[in-house]
């Protein structure tokens, strides 16, 4: 017979679980008479580590012109709207002075509005956030094994996090829609940067597991948060009753912070990758590398 061994109470024992929650799966994995153990360790607060290491791997990458910018795409059924030619930095500025994370006033108004009617009926919103990292030179990440793609070890580190249910880049599922001549990014050149051009980014920045040098584009679609104020069938795990789900802390929408998270997530991979390419045991020594790269593929 399994014993808590902090020997709680019966009283405090959490036997309701959550449908979309780590609960049930977990207690019946760890054969624990306890769902606390499990979704405390399940928590997304385990990301404020994430974040914390996300702003040390941006320190690094953001002297050689490499940014990182996530924000909302959309929530609930509402999408935001933005101009294909806006700037990395207007994007940047706007989605940092929403209250929401979006870039679109309009938008922003329709989405707290959403998120005001989800409050009162005790329910709880998903959506969609897009992840953009500017200024990645070609060559990060490698197609000679599968655990070395770049964007592999992105979507790795991305469906990690919680209630993530999808990843994609560039197109992502739409490319299964269309033809590849409407697809496939053509390839040029320009004579006077040196350097090989793309005359669209369809693929979000990678081929082959390898960036591109193009704006590398990932979106992670979130499921709503598993805590509902009017709570969803379940059973008691102990009594085999039916019942209905606990409820525990919550809000109703997690989705602007979890663009917070997602930026750092993929800026922390891309660190990763930079530093396998050039790394050394010196700031100086990774530069000389950079540069030295630079020049190769210049004079290719």
């Amino acid at each position: 017979m399994s014993v808590d061994p902090r020997d709680r109470g019966e009283a405090k024992l959490v036997t309701r679980p959550r449908p979309g929650h780590a609960d049930l799966a977990g207690v019946l994995k760890y054969n624990l008479p306890d769902i606390r153990d499990v979704l405390e360790r399940a928590s997304a607060r385990e990301t404020a580590a994430r974040v914390a290491l996300g702003s040390f791997a941006r320190q690094l990458i953001t002297p050689f012109g490499i940014s990182v910018l996530g924000y909302v795409a959309s929530i609930g059924r509402v999408e935001a709207k933005m101009p294909s030619d806006i700037s990395l930095e207007e994007l940047t500025r706007l989605s940092e002075e929403s209250p929401v994370r979006v870039a679109d006033a309009v938008a922003e108004r329709a989405i707290i509005a959403e998120i005001d009617e989800c409050k009162k009926e005790g329910d709880t919103l998903g959506g969609v956030v897009e992840v953009v990292a500017m200024g990645l030179p070609v060559g990060l990440g490698s197609h000679v094994q599968w655990d070395r793609k770049l964007d592999g070890r992105i979507a790795h580190a991305l469906m990690s996090l919680q209630a993530v249910k999808g990843v994609e880049f560039g197109k992502g599922f739409g490319a299964a829609r269309v033809r590849g001549s409407q697809l496939h990014d053509e390839i040029g050149y320009d004579a006077a940067a040196r350097r090989f051009t793309r005359h669209s980014n369809n693929s979000g920045g990678t081929e082959g597991g390898i960036s591109t040098g193009e704006p590398l584009r990932v979106r992670i679609a979130f499921k709503p948060l598993s805590t509902l104020m009017r709570p969803l069938r379940s059973a008691d795990i102990r009594t085999k009753a039916e019942a209905v789900a606990t409820i525990e802390r919550s809000d109703v929408c997690a989705i602007p912070a979890a663009a917070v998270i997602a930026e750092s997530v993929v800026a922390f991979e891309i660190a990763n990758t930079f530093l396998e390419k050039f790394g050394g045991d010196s700031f100086t020594e990774i530069a000389r590398n950079y540069d030295g790269y630079l020049q190769q593929v210049r004079d290719y």
